[in-house]
């Protein structure tokens, strides 16, 4: 941090955030220095048994959940009580140890433009209600150290985001007041500046922006140019929220491998789906993805997403939150270790929430919020 010290308080142009340090450079004091895991079941157990200790101990981080706008279709519902009309709910989060779920604030596609922007606001409102009036059950959080207070205090945290790129408007001052009220996940694609042809110079200070802020940017559904753009601007992990091996499964929201391999360069996240299309129709499905993204992209660039209340089927005995410690078994009978289960469950979203507060922290003595408008730098 030597470096950051010796130069804060100074402005920077658009583009200069490029100059910060890398936040997961190696150093001689942290070197070969991780913490030993140690073991939270018996190998001698039954896996189902193993499971579920696993998951006492380090609960599911969910990369997407689509109950916002879901619970905009119901009249009533009581998620501590139990909701038998979507896929989500208190009681069976808690049988499933979720710990946290990132809320989805995705639109239909035919909400675009300015109307994005102010249904993107209601559906944050919608958030926020919901979480109030369940108390006992949820609590918002925002960086990784809310998250895991939440977690301790017995509660499921609920982070904001991904919303879609149309809810900003094309304006770095909307992105800053979706920050303000609680935005942590904005995914990069849908919109002129990022596109097929990739980001274009106004995309890429909107990244440079979202670093400053400790906004994540979802790659999920984001062409091969804009994810490899991204990864060469960006200074903070970059998510994958709903992305499966495409080499296993060929949806074009799925990542191929040589993009699976340089997002685990990058120590960014891929969250596999849960669903039938994306990754198959069992368990056995999705277990093979998991396989596949830990082997091409590393054990710390694999993570879980339900996408439950998302409009999608989803494989067997996986039906609904309550379900991840099926597909955990699934994953000792293939000799995961507990390790890498727990970085997959819990350690990866927490790492790449403390990643990303560091480097906006960093930022923010360095740059400016950015006025630069779409006009000035795309034409």
């Amino acid at each position: 941090m030597a470096d950051l010290q010796d130069e804060l308080h100074t402005t920077t142009e658009v583009g200069a955030l490029d100059e910060l340090p890398d936040p997961f450079a190696e150093t001689a004091e942290t070197a070969g220095t991780a913490r030993p895991y140690t073991p939270v079941s018996d190998p001698d157990t039954e896996p189902l048994e193993r499971a579920h200790a696993i998951l006492a101990a380090h609960p599911v981080a969910d990369g997407y959940s689509g109950l916002p706008w879901a619970l905009r279709h119901l009249s009533w519902y009581d998620l501590e009580l139990g909701e038998s009309s979507v896929d989500t709910d208190v009681p069976r989060l808690r049988e499933g140890h979720v710990g946290a779920l990132f809320w989805s604030l995705h639109l239909p596609e035919s909400i675009g433009g300015d109307r994005a922007v102010g249904a993107t606001l209601e559906q944050l409102d919608l958030v926020k209600t919901v979480v109030g009036a369940h108390p006992e059950g949820l609590r918002l959080a925002h960086t990784a150290g809310e998250t895991a207070d939440v977690r301790h205090c017995g509660r499921v945290a609920v982070l904001l985001g991904p919303a879609g790129a149309a809810a900003l408007g094309d304006s770095l001052g909307i992105l800053r007041s979706l920050h303000a009220l609680g935005l942590r996940v904005l995914t990069l694609s849908g919109a002129s500046w990022a596109s097929e042809a990739g980001l274009t110079r106004f995309g890429e200070e909107v990244l440079r922006e979202m670093n400053r802020l400790g906004v994540l940017a979802d790659l999920s559904g984001a062409s091969a140019d804009t994810v490899r753009r991204a990864i060469a601007v960006s200074k903070a992990p970059l998510l994958c929220t709903r992305s499966a091996a495409r080499s296993l499964r060929p949806h074009p929201a799925n990542l191929p491998d040589d993009l699976l391999a340089e997002l685990g360069a990058a120590n960014g996240l891929c969250m596999v789906p849960l669903t039938a299309e994306q990754t198959g129709p069992n368990v056995r499905d999705v277990a093979d993805h998991l396989d596949h993204v830990r082997a091409v992209a590393g054990p710390e660039c694999v993570g879980l997403s339900g996408t439950y209340d998302a409009g999608t089927a989803h494989p067997q005995d996986l039906t609904d939150a309550s379900c991840y410690p099926h597909l955990v078994a699934e994953l000792l009978r293939r000799d995961w270790s507990e390790s890498d289960i727990a970085l997959l469950a819990w350690g990866n979203v927490q790492r790449v929430l403390r990643s990303a507060d560091f480097t906006a922290r960093a930022a923010r003595e360095r740059r400016e919020p950015s006025t630069a408008k779409i006009s000035d730098l795309d034409g």
